[in-house]
């Protein structure tokens, strides 16, 4: 595929919105409301956004009456990313990524939460490997409540309450699209936004 063709494709994609729509239909047909309460933005910001990536034929549309559908172009989507990833490594090959079982994942996730926990709930420490940092980070925010803004204080309260550095445990939700921020306030994201730690090896 021509650099053009692969960078025109990344424009489109260059709106962390946009991101989170594509991410939301990756689980099927969803029309603009759901998307926009998903989201927690307008429904006119969902129509601004679509038209984007309508232009783009990362998504398609259907109109059912006064309600438009959207689904995914799947097929275009992963040859725009493939062809970027064989633009990028060339001859390289990478192994597939290895995949832990459902028992042994669930026994890694008790193991992390009891080895960097208290037993009164305190953080030890915010773990470097990337892993068992978003077991962490997924414990946290499992008791934040969803659909509900945060202010910056308020978030830095709730997160100091398990360990000091509230600050960076902040950025890393943001990172790793466990909440996302606008205006200083922040919200969760949809849970199937969340990286995932079980795809690690």
């Amino acid at each position: 595929m021509q650099l053009d063709k692969i960078i025109t494709y990344h424009k489109a994609m260059s709106d962390a919105t946009r991101i989170r729509m594509l991410i939301l239909l990756a689980d099927g047909e969803t029309n603009g409301q759901t998307l926009a309460e998903k989201l927690s933005v307008t429904p006119a910001t969902i129509t601004h956004h679509a038209s984007k990536l309508r232009e783009a034929n990362l998504i398609h549309e259907r109109r059912d009456k006064n309600t438009i559908y959207f689904t995914l172009n799947d097929a275009f989507i992963r040859s725009n990313g493939q062809a970027t990833a064989d633009l990028i490594f060339k001859n390289k090959k990478e192994a597939p990524a290895s995949m832990e079982t459902e028992d042994k994942n669930l026994n890694l996730q008790k193991s992390v939460l009891r080895n960097f926990f208290t037993l009164d709930g305190k953080l030890k420490h915010i773990p470097a490997q990337l892993k068992k940092k978003l077991i962490v980070l997924e414990h946290l925010v499992t008791e934040l409540e969803k659909g509900r803004s945060y202010a910056e204080k308020e978030l830095n309260l709730f997160l100091k309450n398990y360990h000091p550095d509230f600050a960076t445990l902040r950025r890393e939700l943001i990172m790793h699209q466990f909440m996302f921020r606008e205006s200083e306030v922040y919200e969760l994201n949809p849970r199937e936004m969340w990286a995932k730690w079980e795809t690690l090896s």
